[in-house]
């Protein structure tokens, strides 16, 4: 095949491939991701839905050149690629939630081919609270519950919360450069944490919050009925004050909030493991010997939350099967038709 026709390849291409396969052949469907990083995600995704009908490819949008992102996978769509045999799949971001205020956000919450997370990010699901324990069970080998990463990250969103709409409400009105993803990332960074005292983080978290919403109230003292009724659109939208950590920027949530977070309770949980092997062993050498089998079968922490798969059980993830079901059930998805 020539390279100009691998770089206009569409949805019609695969069709049309399609209907010369035996009448007996799957039908291929593709799926275009941002990144090497999120073909693990949306292949759990997509898994539940082959056949022997059909099966999914998922794939960055250029063989030709390192594109990368939502803009390289949406271009499929601004090109009229995008159909019901190739598809895009990309993070939410904020585009969900800004419900078609601008061009990006209308191509991904309008078109029937184009998925995404509803979580702001495939970080953010990956740092889903449920799952987390299990990520420290994988890492450490210690199923030792010391922290409660549910009741941590309802707190933690329930006071980011009222600055979450602000900063929603300043990307749907164009007001982002007085009040940027940045800025907001900045405020919500929990800094210093102590396992067995986290309230303090809270609380400080609190007082950086109220310092903020304070002062945006302050720039746009007309405000207060627009930023009810975002606030209220936003909960409509699946969002609670008790799941908010869901919608932030994702890797900001990853690299400053949960993986500290992990940090901590593993360190904590591997010292639990290592004690215990130093107090049981019966004599040197068997200490040595398990310590180092202990040693050789921890994870990094990082790597092992990239892998989590534990979102599966969440809301959103169900959300994006429906999708999913849906686009199937409205697309033609067998050879014969």
């Amino acid at each position: 095949m020539s390279n100009r026709l691998k770089d206009n390849l569409n949805s019609r291409y695969f069709e049309a491939a399609n209907q010369l396969t035996s009448k007996k052949a799957r039908r291929r469907i593709v799926a275009y991701v941002e990144s090497y990083d999120d073909i693990y995600f949306w292949r759990t995704v997509l898994s539940r839905f082959e056949d022997d009908k059909r099966y999914f490819e998922v794939m960055l949008p250029s063989h030709q050149k390192l594109e990368r992102g939502k803009k390289s996978v949406l271009m499929n769509f601004i090109e009229g690629r995008i159909g019901e045999d190739m598809i895009a799949c990309v993070d939410a971001d904020y585009d969900y939630l800004l419900q078609g205020a601008t061009p990006q956000s209308k191509k991904v919450v309008e078109s029937p081919y184009v998925f995404h997370t509803y979580a702001y990010a495939i970080e953010n699901l990956q740092c889903y609270a449920p799952s987390l324990h299990d990520v420290c069970v994988s890492v450490t080998l210690n199923d030792h519950r010391i922290f409660d990463f549910n009741d941590y990250l309802t707190q933690y969103s329930e006071a980011i919360f009222p600055l979450f709409v602000w900063s929603v409400w300043a990307y749907r009105t164009g007001n982002h450069n007085k009040f940027s993803l940045t800025d907001m990332a900045r405020i919500i960074d929990p800094g210093g944490f102590n396992v067995f005292d986290p309230q303090p983080s809270i609380n400080h978290l609190r007082q950086k919050v109220n310092r903020k919403v304070r002062q945006l109230q302050t720039e746009f003292p007309d405000n207060k009925e627009p930023y009810l009724k975002v606030k209220e659109e936003v909960k409509a939208l699946g969002v609670t004050p008790q799941t908010t950590y869901l919608y932030v920027q994702g890797h900001s949530l990853f690299d400053n909030v949960v993986v500290p977070i992990l940090n901590k309770v593993c360190n904590r949980l591997r010292m639990e493991r290592q004690d215990e092997i130093a107090r049981t062993a019966r004599h040197h050498t068997q200490r040595k010997n398990e310590m180092s089998c202990y040693e050789h079968s921890l994870q990094d922490i990082r790597q092992m939350l990239k892998k989590n798969s534990g979102y599966m059980l969440s809301d959103q993830f169900r959300q994006i099967q429906a999708d999913v079901e849906q686009y199937l059930t409205t697309a033609r998805t067998s050879p014969e038709t």
